[in-house]
């Protein structure tokens, strides 16, 4: 691995890593994901952390920064329960991982065979995520970014795509058919 890759053990949640897409409509096309990570695994945070320090004091990225850090950097790494009012990110902090349209990310199961079917990996899946990190210094924003490089499922867990579960429908019968009068 390249010095700024790491491995983040995490869990998955707007898994754009199928096809690549918009945001919001606009710029280029690119595959996305959040990664969350439990404030409570201390060896991830460090690990990320590290890499974050070691891009900050890397020469080219100060080349790009003008010769210095820049006084408000945008950092990839961002907490859960400051930044997001949602309970999947409690106790979590969190890290949006991208990649190019041309660069789909690799995604494997436990076995490192290559995963096909999409239904699969999703979002509120268990991962170890690999991210390359990166500055960057684009339309005024400077700051570190987070590659989306390779993702390998662990287990599975709750979805969070947020309503495709049938709780709450029960079986109709004919008499119901007038529910709409």
């Amino acid at each position: 691995m390249n010095t700024n890759e790491i491995i983040i053990p995490c869990r998955l949640s707007y898994a754009n890593i199928w096809e690549p897409k918009q945001v919001n409509g606009t710029g280029d096309p690119k595959y996305s994901c959040c990664l969350l990570i439990k404030k409570s695994d201390t060896n991830a945070l460090a690990a990320i952390r590290k890499a974050i320090e070691a891009i900050k004091t890397d020469p080219a990225s100060l080349a790009k920064w003008g010769g210095k850090l820049p006084p408000k950097l945008k950092e990839p790494l961002r907490d859960g329960d400051e930044e997001k009012d949602d309970e999947n990110y409690a106790g979590c902090w969190f890290i949006n991982a991208n990649a190019n349209a041309d660069r789909h990310p690799r995604i494997i199961d436990r076995a490192c065979n290559e995963v096909l079917d999409q239904d699969e990996v999703y979002s509120g899946c268990y991962a170890k995520v690999k991210v390359g990190f990166f500055s960057y210094s684009a339309s005024g924003n400077r700051g570190i970014g987070a590659g989306l490089e390779v993702i390998q499922k662990i287990r599975d867990g709750e979805r969070l795509s947020g309503g495709n579960n049938l709780d709450g429908f029960e079986v109709l019968t004919d008499e119901d058919d007038d529910f709409l009068n």
